[in-house]
């Protein structure tokens, strides 16, 4: 395999000589070989990011003074460049974190050009401003302005999907971004880059400095920051909240995740199995929002038990390349054995009727793990395992079921699944949680994600995501100058 090799850092809208000489090396989850670098960002290399970025933002012809509908044709070019490298997009996501290369091609590949046109048309079809007539005599001019420079940090389970969750909201309100990517997944950052070069960004807008935790640290609580969006793990989010908190910082914080799929007792069980897949063990169990706790009629229990486990037997692991594959490796060695610490937990909590084992003598694969007879106070119930790993939990009506997933400190996604969609609405309406699906589970882009208590703070997706990157101004008008 041809390795993929940077020796330079997208800053500025060029390609720039880093500041230091380290390099994050990239190694496949499935075969745990060496398939290419990057720099490693420094302190320096945030520090001229964000430089630039300010001053694209703060120049008087700079990107926030842009009309709505010039910054929309940038960023149409944008997502026809990104489009035109889709398909490498997806290969590179897939050889660095182990998503099914089919998965992918759905996530990776076409949802960042989809979302630059969303907002872009967010911003072009509602008016910058109104005037509100006043009650003491005058009006007010109310505008929406961009909020200014972004530091968004990504994870590494959806790479590309995650960053424009936060770039094309924040370029289309007419903020600037510098963009952290995770250190396992940074080649399809750098092929994004190349996507805004050849789109014509303004320089300064978007930016691209890869590191580790403390680089993110720095880059958080940096002077010329203005808002923090950051997605991760429920610990890395309060450290940013903390120091945000400190700083008066606006922060978004979409983080960790133990949600519920609720099987009620008249589930079509053989026609629901394929979503149900979709919504419990996608991406190698690596998205924050999967049912890992399936709550199962007593009634059915013993039936669903054994459907689900047949389900787990039946999925194809192997590599992630494969357009047959549905479960591909985990992102690195410490991710496996942190699932198979988990593993060795549920052992002691619950009846394994499936997997727990290393399927091949190389790469970070584990086999779908199913536990039955699980309680929701199990370790494997109560913690985010971010693997194959499900846990399925029996009651006895539907208030039980309700109790049970509320009984979480999470609270980020969730399903219902039931013969009469009526009946599961009104279970789902009654789960403490974001986001809930009834019978499949989406992030559609024009409804707003994120979580509740220990899941984040804010919304990304939908018009309140774009709202989380502008800020309000009022202007008092007197008597008889409205404009």
């Amino acid at each position: 395999m041809t390795t993929i090799e940077y020796n330079q850092l997208y800053i500025g809208g060029t390609w720039i000589v880093p500041a230091g000489t380290g390099t994050i090396e990239v190694h496949s989850p499935a075969t745990e070989e060496r398939i290419g670098s990057v720099p490693r960002g420094g302190e320096a290399d945030v520090d001229a990011a964000v430089a630039a970025a300010r001053a694209a933002f703060d120049a008087p012809d700079g990107w926030a003074s842009w009309e709505a509908k010039d910054r929309a044709e940038v960023l149409e070019r944008f997502a026809r460049e990104l489009e035109a490298r889709a398909a490498e997009t997806a290969r590179r996501v897939s050889m660095q974190n182990g998503m099914p290369i089919w998965l992918a091609n759905n996530f990776e590949a076409g949802f960042p050009a989809l979302l630059l046109r969303y907002y872009s048309g967010l911003m072009t079809g509602a008016p910058a401003e109104e005037v509100r007539p006043g009650m003491l005599g005058g009006s007010c001019l109310v505008s929406k302005e961009p909020i200014g420079v972004v530091a968004a940090i990504v994870p590494w389970n959806v790479p590309q999907a995650i960053s424009f969750l936060k770039i094309a909201p924040a370029l289309a309100a007419g903020c600037t971004v510098v963009l952290k990517p995770a250190e396992e997944t940074v080649l399809d950052a750098f092929l994004m880059a190349e996507a805004a070069v050849a789109a014509g960004l303004p320089p300064g807008v978007l930016n691209v400095v890869p590191g580790g935790r403390e680089l993110g640290a720095y880059l958080v609580a940096h002077p010329g920051v203005d808002k923090v969006s950051f997605t991760g793990s429920t610990a890395a989010g309060r450290a940013i909240a903390r120091t945000c908190g400190e700083l008066l910082r606006p922060v978004t914080l979409e983080l960790g995740g133990k949600s519920a799929a609720i099987l009620l007792d008249d589930v079509d069980l053989s026609a629901s199995l394929e979503n149900l897949f979709a919504c419990t063990l996608l991406n190698n169990g690596q998205i924050c929002w999967l049912g890992t706790r399936v709550l199962v009629p007593r009634n059915r229990y013993q039936e669903i038990v054994d459907a689900i486990t047949d389900l787990a037997k039946a999925l194809k692991v192997g590599d992630p390349l494969d357009p047959e594959t549905k479960i591909g490796p985990l992102v690195s060695r410490r991710q496996q054995e942190r699932v198979e610490g988990y593993i060795e937990k549920g052992k002691a909590e619950g009846r394994m009727t499936t997997g727990g084992r290393r399927p091949f003598d190389r790469g970070f694969f584990i086999e779908p793990t199913i536990f039955a007879d699980v309680d929701n106070q199990a370790t494997i119930s109560r913690e985010e395992i971010f693997g194959p790993v499900l846990s399925l939990i029996p009651y006895g009506s539907d208030e039980e079921a309700i109790a049970i997933a509320n009984d979480s400190d999470y609270g980020l996604g969730g399903s219902v699944w039931s013969a009469d969609p009526d009946r599961a609405i009104a279970v789902a309406r009654r789960v403490h949680s974001g986001t809930v699906g009834v019978n499949h589970y989406t992030n559609d882009p024009v409804a707003p994600f994120g979580g509740i208590k220990k899941s984040g703070w804010g919304r990304e997706l939908g018009p309140e995501g774009l709202a989380g990157f502008q800020v309000h101004k009022t202007v008092y008008l007197p008597p008889g100058e409205a404009k």
